[in-house]
């Protein structure tokens, strides 16, 4: 392992804190008195080195891809949007050509520095730490998949569908380059932050994983359950009774010095379950925990910058609403809170800072619920 050279960055922790997450629709929610778009995610690339099973967008990756949409016309539309806050990068793995990290990546981040806007990249950092260095100076979040105990798993998860065999001893290489980058980053001053998802492989081993990524120096642990979708629908479901238990042990066994985000949970006040409301009650309780809701299409977007298409979410089974060629984001983003499927999910509880459940959680829990005549039981 090599020693990180520090980015000469101010400390991160200065602006990102459970009481600062620029990514959670609450806070432009309470500013503006409605849903505002404040947040637009780029899919920058459909090359990936890997091939994991949760992948939900396993099946828009390929060998070779297309020309990308001029960065102007993205930098544009950018300009446009009144209240951006946020900007997310994602793929594939957005850092697989170097090309792309030069030509779009840098300058796309350079721009939300000059704006003052905070910027996120969706990585699975196992390539060669300079390709991650260029980024860091002008990156505020690094944002990593972390579902792992060992090379192991992660030869298991990492290659499911790939389509061909990976040797194990290429796999147990690009784990230990992941730590690696990830500690170096971490060290070097850049905002890493881990997600792990509660699914069939990892619920009984949260605690685990959680060890591994406090000693990347990882300052934040996102914790999701999985909802089997687009290409990752044929995944083995486990029960709500099960990801509770997976949550409890993972606050009884954490760091209490790192932040650790829950994220699309199938939980809420407003549920008549004890179970439910007894978890929340201690996840609000708990330092330095904090439980966000979805941004997908509460204050955030995803452009595809291959065909300008404006979607929802990057993994969602809804079909593209407009597309930046013609359309303004802002003028997309009233157009998408006007559609029934939004409206299906559009609910607030002030009373427990909740936007209520995403389009995934609905469907596969809430089909029959209407959010809006329930209240919350405090």
């Amino acid at each position: 392992m090599q020693n990180a050279v520090p980015f000469l960055k101010p400390d991160p922790t200065l602006f990102y804190s459970p009481s600062n997450d620029p990514w959670d629709p609450i806070y432009s929610l309470r500013e503006h008195g409605r849903h505002v778009l404040t947040s637009v995610e780029m899919t920058l690339s459909n090359l990936c080195n890997m091939r994991c099973e949760h992948c939900a967008v396993g099946d828009t990756l390929v060998m070779a891809e297309p020309a990308k949409l001029p960065l102007d016309q993205m930098l544009r539309r950018l300009d446009e949007v009144e209240h951006l806050k946020t900007i997310s990068i994602t793929g594939g793995e957005p850092t697989f050509s170097e090309r792309t990290v030069k030509e779009y990546m840098i300058p796309l981040l350079k721009y939300a520095r000059s704006r003052g806007i905070s910027s996120q990249i969706n990585s699975n950092v196992t390539l060669d730490y300079g390709r991650y260095e260029a980024i860091a100076p002008y990156l505020d979040v690094m944002h990593i998949s972390f579902n792992y105990t060992s090379s192991d798993d992660f030869h298991q998860i990492g290659f499911a569908k790939s389509g061909h065999a990976v040797a194990k001893e290429t796999a147990a290489r690009m784990y230990e380059r992941m730590i690696d980058n990830a500690r170096r980053l971490s060290e070097g001053g850049l905002f890493v932050s881990a997600e792990s998802m509660i699914n069939y492989r990892t619920f009984d081993k949260m605690p685990e994983i959680h060890k591994l990524i406090v000693e990347m120096g990882c300052k934040r642990h996102e914790v999701h359950p999985m909802y089997p979708s687009a290409f990752a629908s044929d995944l083995p479901v486990i029960s709500t009774a099960q990801m509770r238990d997976a949550i409890a042990s993972l606050l009884d066994s954490r760091d209490p010095s790192v932040w650790m985000l829950f994220g699309t949970l199938p939980f809420y006040h407003c549920n008549e379950s004890a179970e439910d409301r007894k978890l929340l009650a201690r996840l609000a309780s708990e330092p330095h925990v904090t439980v966000r809701n979805d941004p997908d299409g509460r204050n955030r977007l995803n452009v595809n910058l291959f065909t300008g298409d404006v979607f929802v979410t990057d993994f969602s089974d809804v079909p593209a609403f407009g597309n930046i060629g013609s359309d303004r984001l802002d003028d997309l983003f009233d157009r998408w809170l006007r559609h029934p499927l939004a409206r299906s999910v559009d609910c607030h509880c002030p009373a427990a800072a909740c936007c209520g459940p995403n389009l995934l959680v609905r469907d596969m829990y809430y089909r029959d619920v209407d959010f809006g005549a329930r209240r919350a039981i405090l």
